[in-house]
């Protein structure tokens, strides 16, 4: 009695599967990210939301970290 077990044949995931899969995922991360920052700064930090997305905002959030 010779019993084979077939496996389940896998197909492979093209490209394009791949492809929509990674831009879904940078897409949700950017969403996730601008999500997070919106509600740290504005109910958080209780500031208006038009200022966390200002680039001077970030980099006197960078030079209070990194003083000297």
């Amino acid at each position: 009695m010779d019993e084979q077990k077939e496996t389940p044949v896998r197909r492979k995931k093209t490209f394009g599967r791949k492809m929509l899969r990674f831009i879904l995922f940078l897409l949700f991360f950017v969403l996730c990210l601008t999500g997070g920052l919106v509600f740290g700064y504005v109910y958080i930090g209780k500031q208006g939301w038009e200022e966390a997305f200002k680039p001077e905002t970030w980099m006197h959030v960078f030079d209070l970290v990194f003083a000297p």
